[in-house]
């Protein structure tokens, strides 16, 4: 079977710029692919739900253009997971509109672009919950209600290899892809060359991290998975760093519950009779892995829902009595916003972060405490003027906190942010569930398009 090598050139593209020197020496290494992920969970609900992007829009574009200039030159497929960190229907289409730019900007010939969606109907999943076939619940979640359906702004699935797959076979140039399994994105473009499940997830599984599966720690540097008949080779590009196989076996099993399984879309890695053996001073190799595919096919769904308007202030205290007592000037700070508001209908959270590592929402403040603390004060309610209001309020009333043996009427907090600010509003996952399809393509709807002159 003929040997397929992909580079990978940043774990999430976008969110911080890619390394343009070990790139370009992977793309002289001739990859038969360039891919890259470009989305994750770990932005937390709010771009999913506000329907935006947590990285800029100049990092987004340095990432597409370095990799569709190689890619193009070369003349191999270039595949986007996940497009504009949370895959949804608007982030996918700035994507395909920023590689159409680009291929004008430098006037390249025509190339296909496939692209596919991945937002989910919310009467779809009702539809599905009426007729008896549950949206399941993930990390002891319970089932999906229609209560929290509703309040749900925006869903997605998690694509696998399937809509990948079928644009390869299309003859796509380009792929920019919705929400999208990290694995998939890599698995797919091994197995549209005839590599098995199990090399192709393997694969995927170590490379869609990009130089995290490198030492010494060095992020968005490129590194180039091979795969043979049988066995995976993970190579590092950047010249101070080596895949070795305490690096590559680390990433393999990282934040796993059973660090030996890894489940993907449509079924589970094994990794428990895994061998890996330095192959040379940059080269790790790979054997022993098998994949199990699921005897039904489920789809992963994220959902995020709006909370309220956001507001936030920041205190900075110096005083040591003051710093002793912190927990009883945020609750002061606190009675008096409820003296308000009462006791629902809004949010009201303080964070105190000190030089020495303290946080946390009321965390006792000891013999071990900084000399200076900041608190950070977050108040969410459903209106701007309400949410500027807490805030304000559970911010400047630490200043007037009453403490025992405190004489005088300066006050004791030293620094109070006069002017609240507004940030972004307050979102929560309201889904991280999964749902059965009859096929795996049904939520992943595919299209083709053309860039370049």
């Amino acid at each position: 079977m003929q040997s397929t090598k992909i580079i990978c050139p940043n774990g999430h593209l976008g969110f911080a710029p890619l390394k343009t020197a070990s790139f370009w020496i992977g793309v002289e290494a001739s990859p038969d692919f360039i891919a890259c992920d470009s989305g994750s969970d770990d932005v937390g609900p709010g771009p999913l739900g506000s329907d935006t992007s947590t990285s800029p829009l100049a990092w987004q574009t340095h990432d597409l253009e370095q990799m569709l200039l190689a890619a193009r030159e070369l003349g191999v497929p270039m595949v986007i997971g996940s497009a504009g960190d949370t895959g949804t229907n608007s982030r996918v289409d700035l994507f395909v509109s920023i590689i159409k730019e680009l291929a004008q900007k430098h006037r390249i010939a025509k190339f296909k672009i496939g692209y596919f969606y991945s937002e989910v109907d919310k009467e779809y999943l009702r539809s599905k919950m009426n007729n008896d076939s549950p949206v399941t619940g993930l990390d002891e979640r319970p089932e999906l209600t229609e209560e929290q359906l509703d309040a749900t702004d925006r869903i997605v699935g998690m694509a696998g290899v399937h809509p990948f797959k079928v644009l390869l076979d299309q003859g796509a140039d380009v792929i920019i892809g919705g929400r999208s399994s990290d694995s998939a994105i890599f698995a797919a473009a091994a197995m549209s060359r005839g590599h098995s499940e199990s090399d192709a997830y393997y694969l995927g599984k170590v490379l869609e991290c990009a130089s995290f599966c490198a030492e010494p720690y060095g992020g968005k540097e490129t590194v180039m998975g091979e795969v043979k008949s049988g066995e995976v080779l993970v190579t590092a590009m950047n010249p101070a760093q080596q895949c070795t196989v305490a690096s590559v076996a680390g990433h393999a099993m990282y934040e796993r519950a059973n660090p030996y399984h890894e489940f993907v879309a449509g079924g589970m890695l094994d990794m428990t009779n895994c061998n890996y053996e330095q192959i040379s001073e940059k080269t790790t190799r790979i054997t022993g892995q098998e994949f199990f595919p699921a005897d039904q096919v489920r789809v992963k769904l994220e959902g995020a829902g709006k909370v309220g308007e956001r507001f936030i202030g920041i205190a900075g205290i110096r005083d040591p009595y003051t710093v002793a007592n912190v927990d009883k000037v945020i609750e002061w700070a606190k009675i008096q916003v409820r003296e308000k508001f009462g006791d629902t209908g809004y949010e009201l959270h303080y964070n105190i972060y000190g030089k020495n590592g303290v946080m946390g929402d009321l965390e006792p403040i000891k013999e071990h405490a900084s000399h200076e603390l900041c608190v950070v004060v977050q108040a969410v309610a459903p209106t701007v003027e309400m949410a500027e209001e807490i805030c304000m309020t559970g911010t400047r009333q630490m200043f007037y906190a009453r403490l025992e043996n405190v004489k005088g009427t300066a006050g004791s907090v030293s620094f109070v942010l006069d002017e609240v600010v507004q940030t972004s509003p307050a979102y929560v996952w309201t889904l991280n569930h999964t749902v059965a399809v009859d096929d795996p393509l049904e939520l992943f709807p595919t299209h083709m398009t053309e860039g370049g002159i």
